[in-house]
């Protein structure tokens, strides 16, 4: 991921926007794949903004650094292959000149697989995440796209509010916990069995844990999705990150239609969890990924 800041030609941004996507689509091919998110520093006209778009709060616990946080466009660049990928990110910016980096971060899936339609992987503190994501493409597209009759304007509709937050993980703390007294502060086992005895692919029965013996109340699962009959609509994609020195973590990134009944209301249930005191976010921000095709560029940067 490169978050970008428009440079000395603020006032050409429609034509800096249109050249940045050309460049985009250069680099895509076989080996990569290329998509862009748009932030507040993307519109000159407040009239043509997702109305829930803004630049991203600092929740409590958060210790955002303005050089690793916001940005006016985020470029996502994913591939097989690290070398690709690089040479791909070197393209772009080497012919994207009146565009400013502000922040970038490279980011990896281990043991990346799909089970039952869902993509998982292996985080930095050893738990397999992604079971609660949706496995079709039909609920995918309802949590995640916006839809027409959400008051958003109508270049917007079938596009997605996406949040990144750069997590840093306390391994070293982490790793001094037993296991079993890490699965009951996830509130998973580590394989994404559930406390309950029931497997990742069902659901289980919180209600009838009321007082939290088997899977604690304060647990990241349980606060995060209390009724897991209705999961928070918002669909994840996250990678890890190893800067060396021991800054490691997780790149959440997140996509909904909503962002108040999405990430946010999952994040301020998260307030006082159990894992928090191992979390520190420092970067991140809001984007808005457009829809497929090139009829928002008319409305979000008109020639």
């Amino acid at each position: 991921m490169v978050a970008l800041d428009r440079g000395a030609r603020r006032g050409e941004s429609p034509a800096i926007l249109r050249a940045l996507l050309t460049g985009l689509r250069a680099v895509e091919g076989p080996e990569v794949s290329a998509g862009v998110g748009l932030a507040v520093g993307a519109f000159g006209a407040a009239a043509n903004r997702p109305r829930q778009l803004a630049e991203m709060p600092s929740f409590a616990g958060d210790l955002l650094d303005p050089a690793q946080s916001h940005g006016d466009v985020l470029v996502q660049i994913a591939g097989e292959r690290a070398g690709d990928i690089a040479e791909a990110v070197y393209r772009l910016l080497a012919d994207a000149s009146e565009w400013r980096v502000r922040w970038r971060i490279d980011g990896f899936r281990a043991a990346n697989r799909v089970e039952d339609g869902r993509g998982l992987a292996r985080n930095p503190f050893h738990f397999t995440e992604g079971f609660g994501n949706p496995a079709g493409e039909r609920e995918t597209a309802e949590r995640a796209l916006v839809r027409a009759g959400q008051g958003e304007p109508d270049w917007a509709v079938g596009g997605s509010y996406q949040v990144v937050r750069v997590i840093r993980f306390a391994t070293e703390l982490w790793d001094k916990d037993s296991v079993p007294e890490q699965e009951r502060i996830i509130g998973r086992r580590r394989d994404g069995r559930w406390l309950d005895g029931a497997p990742s692919d069902e659901e289980p029965n919180f209600a009838a844990d009321p007082k939290g013996r088997l899977t604690p109340l304060a647990s990241h699962v349980r606060l995060a999705a209390p009724d897991r009959r209705n999961p928070p609509p918002l669909v994840r994609r996250s990678y890890s990150y190893d800067w060396g020195d021991g800054d490691n973590g997780l790149v959440f990134s997140c996509f909904q239609r909503d962002l108040a009944q999405g990430f946010e209301a999952v994040q301020k249930r998260l307030e006082g969890e159990a894992m928090a005191k191992y979390l520190l976010t420092t970067g991140g921000g809001y984007f808005f990924v457009p829809p497929p095709g090139d009829a928002w560029l008319d409305a979000v940067a008109p020639v």
